[in-house]
């Protein structure tokens, strides 16, 4: 049990069947009446943000949220399966469950898998990934001084924009948390 006054940042805890995480708090102590504690909270399961102030001695059970490294192995209809490296276990993750920057995953890359009870509750793609460029128009010579881009689809089947210099075959690297071209690998 972790009581209100006790929060801190990234402490999860269940409210109310919610499995919340402390983004920001603040002990406020006013000049007249009790003094409370101001939260921002973050839904771990939606990702919903919420703010509300407790009584400081308001106690709720401590959630603890597992996370691990699992490498993505494959995809079987709508299920796609991680392999725990130490284990070597197959878990098994619908694809409804994925987020939508997992288009940017390729087998054997590394994802951060968030589990409560058991039961996944999020994937998290590496930030950075490094993918090939399997069809885009040709680019010419010129068009490396313009900052106007073409769309370009990678490996994975992800489509991004890139600049006009970027041929077919190239290694190219992606942030996968904004879907954006970085440069050239």
């Amino acid at each position: 049990m972790i009581s209100a006054g006790d929060f801190r940042n990234g402490v999860t805890f269940e409210e109310d069947g919610n499995v919340l995480q402390v983004v920001e708090f603040q002990h406020v102590k006013p000049g007249k009446g009790a003094a409370f504690v101001r939260t921002k909270t973050k839904n771990v399961i939606t990702g919903a943000v919420l703010e509300k102030s407790y009584n400081p001695t308001a106690k709720f059970p401590t959630a603890y949220v597992e996370r691990k490294d699992m490498e993505y192995s494959y995809a079987d209809g709508d299920l796609h399966y991680f392999m725990d490296p130490e284990t070597y276990d197959m878990v098994p993750i619908n694809a409804s469950d994925l987020p939508d920057n997992f288009k940017f995953v390729k087998e054997n890359m590394i994802c951060n898998i968030k589990s409560y009870k058991g039961k996944v509750i999020g994937v998290e793609p590496p930030n950075f990934v490094e993918l090939t460029i399997t069809q885009t128009d040709p680019g010419f010579k010129g068009n490396t001084a313009t900052n106007t881009t073409k769309p370009a689809t990678l490996e994975t089947g992800a489509e991004i924009r890139v600049p006009l210099f970027i041929d077919e075959g190239e290694v190219v690297r992606v942030d996968t948390r904004t879907g954006e071209y970085m440069d050239r690998a």
